[in-house]
């Protein structure tokens, strides 16, 4: 399955979505860790640490090796180039947004309407609210 289709971008976030998992991920970042090594700083069991393991190794962000008696834990981060380009569209789009809102905010300020129009009240004026309004209207309290 190619690193950037649904099924494994699903897969992909779905690991990424524990804080544990991200910590591991970030531990892995500098270098193989055994399972023990990877379970010290947390406050849960060793089977707990597979499991969360077994979830990455699942989504294709870890791979777990042999040496001797030591399985030594690596960071596999094709599956996080997949979800980082997916994400690039949207980083795009809401930067070409806050770019023509600042581009509408500058034209404000040279035109000299940086100020926005003082605002009516609401619905029709001052006395059209909820505390102010008119007896018998919608807003009007009862007593």
């Amino acid at each position: 399955m190619p690193p950037s289709s649904p099924d494994h971008l699903s897969a992909t976030f779905a690991a990424l979505a524990d804080p544990t998992r991200r910590a591991i991920l970030a531990r892995l970042a500098s270098g193989e860790a055994s399972v023990t090594e990877l379970a010290t700083p947390f406050a849960m069991t060793l089977p707990a640490v597979s499991k969360h393991l077994k979830v990455l190794e699942r989504a294709g962000l870890i791979a777990r090796g042999r040496e001797a008696q030591w399985r030594p834990c690596r960071l596999h981060a094709a599956p996080l180039r997949g979800a980082a380009e997916w994400l690039e569209a949207y980083r795009r789009f809401w930067e070409d947004g806050l770019d023509r809102l600042d581009d509408y905010l500058r034209s404000l300020q040279r035109d000299g309407r940086s100020k926005a129009p003082a605002k009516a009240g609401p619905k029709g004026g001052a006395k059209g609210g909820p505390k102010g309004g008119p007896k018998g209207s919608k807003h009007a309290r009862k007593n």
